[in-house]
């Protein structure tokens, strides 16, 4: 597992000191991951996500994109290393263990482990593949999502699309200078798993050591909008991008430090809402 596989999917043993993983899914579940349904929307749309489909969801988390895609008919299966995420994923996609998810009308598989664990059979089972978890924020990320793809795209048939997601530049990203309290925290001497500012060429340096062959790309408005600070806070930390301050400092001081930071973009009536662009990228297999 890599450094970054382990910020990003806390295995029990490893976890920093009293970080509830439940509580930290469900603050992902219920507060961050609606932020990103923009990105989900479009490109959903843009690749008319269908009853035709089949989809592989890498770092499915909870499940809200795939929700969103077996909504419009398509069959969805998702892989994840988070336990938690995944035990809410599957309460949303099979909600009643007593009834198939195709006996209701929907085709869904939520898998634990890697995407090697999410192969149907002997021959390519999907011709969808979306890795919807930005990356370009944390050193080693990309690499980390590399390997992914490496295990993911032979479960794909030629021609199928890979999408993958990215922060924007920082200067179209007001949460890039929140994020930058990440650095402030961590341990200097430890470099996998810090923040650092996105690249450009990010999502297309990843697609190309893939053997992916470019097909498109995009930006998506997904502002960042919270009811109070303490939802701003419980969501941003939910994401697993401030864990390497929280192992150097703790996350009660962690927690201060982002309360200082988001004070910035407090509204008068006490939301907190940062714009943010995102960006994605449409790649081939062949």
């Amino acid at each position: 597992m890599t450094p970054t596989l382990v910020r990003r999917h806390l295995s029990h043993a490893d976890s920093p000191p009293r970080v509830n993983l439940g509580a930290r899914a469900r603050d992902w579940s219920e507060i961050q991951e609606r932020m990103l349904v923009p990105l989900y929307e479009t490109v959903h749309e843009r690749l008319e996500v269908g009853p035709a489909t089949r989809l592989l969801g890498l770092r499915c988390g909870s499940g809200l994109a795939l929700l969103m895609a077996a909504a419009r008919g398509a069959s969805v299966t998702g892989v994840d290393s988070c336990r938690e995420r995944l035990a809410l994923a599957r309460e949303r996609l099979l909600p009643d263990p007593a009834q198939s998810a195709r006996a209701r009308g929907r085709s869904a598989r939520i898998v634990e482990g890697t995407p090697r664990d999410a192969a149907v059979g002997q021959a390519p089972a999907y011709d969808l593949i979306t890795a919807f978890d930005p990356i370009g924020c944390l050193a080693g990320d990309a690499e980390e999502l590399g390997d992914l793809l490496a295990e993911a795209t032979p479960l794909a048939e030629h021609g199928a699309a890979v999408v993958l997601a990215g922060w924007g530049p920082p200067e179209r990203c007001a949460t890039s200078s929140v994020l930058r309290v990440a650095a402030k925290l961590a341990d200097p001497l430890r470099s996998a798993g810090s923040w650092r500012p996105a690249c450009r060429d990010d999502l297309e340096e990843v697609a190309q050591r893939a053997g992916l062959r470019i097909d498109g790309s995009g930006r998506v408005s997904c502002p960042f909008g919270y009811a109070d600070m303490d939802s701003a806070v419980r969501g941003l930390l939910s994401t697993g991008l401030f864990d390497a301050g929280i192992a150097a400092v703790g996350q009660e001081q962690t927690g201060k430090e982002l309360t200082e930071a988001l004070h910035a973009h407090l509204r008068p009536d006490g939301t907190v809402w940062m714009p943010n662009v995102f960006r994605y990228l449409i790649a081939r297999v062949w």
